[in-house]
């Protein structure tokens, strides 16, 4: 369990694991006589790749989280390693597990960047938002918001969700991060612009559909490919007017929603 004075990462991500609230904050503190002065490191990588916080996220234990970010775990750590997927932040963990909840597999169209856009792409939607605002998605939300509180480069992660067609991961990020969205945060990608993100994301994939349109006169070999995004860029910007018009309303909804327990 321990190297010298230190905790080994893998004993603290088998506590995680098992939810263990009061051991991991005793491993944290290192203060428990029976110690020995031996305490766990919140920023410590361990043999598969990831970090304490990748692997509460991916529990959504939100008590977990806060306890690990208090005592200095940091969000923007990415995985690395050939065990993993590389590159992964806490916050893509906790979005793109929320994506394998059984309600939105099951209830969202298959093959939707397949369909034009009309009036079925404003069902998908209101589908999505529908199922992300049940009860039972409340934990994987609050989850995600406490994460994305304490990640940079918030909209850059935003916008690369967007421009690869995920329009599922986008919603659960605009939904449940839309507190630091509202306010501006900086971003590498798209600039560092304090203003509304909502109306930063807006223009970027205005900007970006614009760029496309003219893609798809000059290559006529990907035309089918470009237009598939494009249709998929017009889905996003409804989407993101949506949340930005109705999102405080939802989100106050879904934290007045009691906890319910999940089966793993």
């Amino acid at each position: 369990m321990q190297w010298g004075s230190i905790i080994t990462p893998e004993a603290l991500n088998h506590m995680i694991a098992q939810n263990a609230v009061k051991c991991v904050k005793a491993a944290l503190e290192g203060q428990a006589p029976e110690l020995d002065g031996c305490r766990a490191g919140p920023n410590c990588m361990n043999q598969y790749g990831y970090y304490p916080l990748h692997r509460a996220a991916e529990f959504f234990s939100v008590d977990m989280i806060q306890l690990l970010i208090r005592h200095g775990a940091s969000a923007n750590l990415r995985t690395a390693g050939a065990e993993v997927i590389e590159g992964l932040l806490p916050l893509h963990v906790a979005v793109e597990n929320t994506c394998m909840h059984k309600y939105l597999e099951d209830s969202l169209f298959p093959n939707h960047e397949h369909r034009d856009y009309s009036e079925a792409d404003a069902h998908f939607i209101f589908k999505l938002i529908h199922l992300l605002c049940l009860p039972e998605m409340k934990i994987f939300l609050d989850s995600t918001r406490l994460i994305a509180k304490h990640t940079d480069n918030l909209l850059d992660e935003l916008w690369n969700y967007i421009k690869d067609g995920k329009l599922a991961e986008t919603a659960i990020l605009l939904l449940a991060a839309q507190e630091q969205i509202r306010v501006g945060t900086s971003c590498k990608k798209i600039g560092n612009s304090k203003a509304d993100g909502f109306q930063v994301i807006y223009e970027c994939i205005i900007n970006n559909s614009i760029k496309l349109q003219s893609e798809k006169g000059q290559n006529l070999m990907e035309k089918e490919e470009l237009e598939t995004k494009i249709k998929l860029h017009h889905t996003a910007m409804m989407l993101v007017h949506v949340i930005s018009k109705a999102g405080e309303g939802l989100e106050s909804y879904i934290r007045n929603h009691l906890e319910v327990s999940q089966c793993w």
